[in-house]
Order: C-alpha cells, then sequence, then structure tokens
C-alpha cells in the first residue's frame, strides 16, 4: 500500500480537528490538495469547506459552510433557517461571511467569506484558516441541528 501524500489542507485539518473537539456529532473531514471538507455525522450535503476556488480568474480560499443539495428549494431551505439566526451568528463571526448563491453553482448556497491565496509554506496560515473554518463549525453547526 502507498502512503497517502499530505498537503497544505492536511496540516489545516490535523490543526482544525484540534479546535472543533467540543462540537456535538460524529466529526468527519477531508483533505485534498484544493481543500479540507468537513461535516458532521450523515449530513455531507450541509458541510464546512476551506477550499481553493477561481474568481474573477483568480485563486482565492473559500471558508465557510455549504449547502448543495440537487434542489434549490432545499438549500434555500437550509440558509433560510440559518439567517433566521444571523444576529446570533454575526456576532461571533463578524461582518466578513457572505450569505447567499454559492460561488459558480446558483443552486447551491453559502455563507462564507473569500481571503487571498495562502502560501503554501506558512504554517501560520495554516493555523488561521483551521480556527478560521472552526469558528464557522463552532457558531453554525448548534444553530445547524436545532
Amino acid at each position: 500500500m502507498q502512503p497517502v501524500e499530505r498537503t497544505y489542507f492536511h496540516q489545516v485539518q490535523d490543526v482544525f480537528e484540534g479546535f472543533v473537539i467540543d462540537v456535538a456529532g460524529t466529526l468527519h473531514s477531508t483533505a485534498h490538495g484544493r481543500g479540507l471538507k468537513v461535516w458532521y455525522d450523515d449530513s455531507t450535503r450541509e458541510h464546512y469547506e476551506a477550499q481553493l476556488i477561481r474568481v474573477d480568474g483568480a485563486v482565492v480560499l473559500e471558508i465557510g459552510f455549504h449547502a448543495e443539495y440537487p434542489k434549490v428549494a432545499e438549500n434555500d431551505a437550509v440558509l433560510g433557517r440559518l439567517l433566521g439566526e444571523e444576529q446570533v451568528w454575526r456576532g461571533e463571526l463578524g461582518d466578513e461571511p457572505e450569505a447567499g448563491v454559492f460561488i459558480g453553482v446558483d443552486r447551491w448556497r453559502r455563507i462564507s467569506e473569500v481571503w487571498d491565496e495562502p502560501d503554501p509554506d506558512d504554517v501560520d496560515v495554516a493555523i488561521e484558516i483551521a480556527a478560521r473554518l472552526a469558528d464557522y463549525v463552532s457558531v453554525l453547526e448548534p444553530l445547524r441541528r436545532a
């Protein structure tokens, strides 16, 4: 068996998991060369990501929550429930998150923010990414489950 290649986002994953040890539910996560995806229990359609994406031709890092059901109405319902608690999560996450249509996929929804592309050699930024993704999970996951 060949060893799995460790990426920058594996570093983020390792740090992230330590930040969310007290969040209820069974944590699942997968890291790859372009990002980290996190979900709880069987909720793969409602999950959190830190991932590299292209916006207007530039590579950026998107961090936050996604609702990725096949039908727009399902995604709108998830976002609507979380927007009903916006005062709670804004108090913790601040003004940076944008809530609405996912970047590049009209049927999906998000509460997320965009950062400049990280330097893959910068361990401090990996820790900042992990901490910010953990902020989203710690604040939104209890609201999502309610």
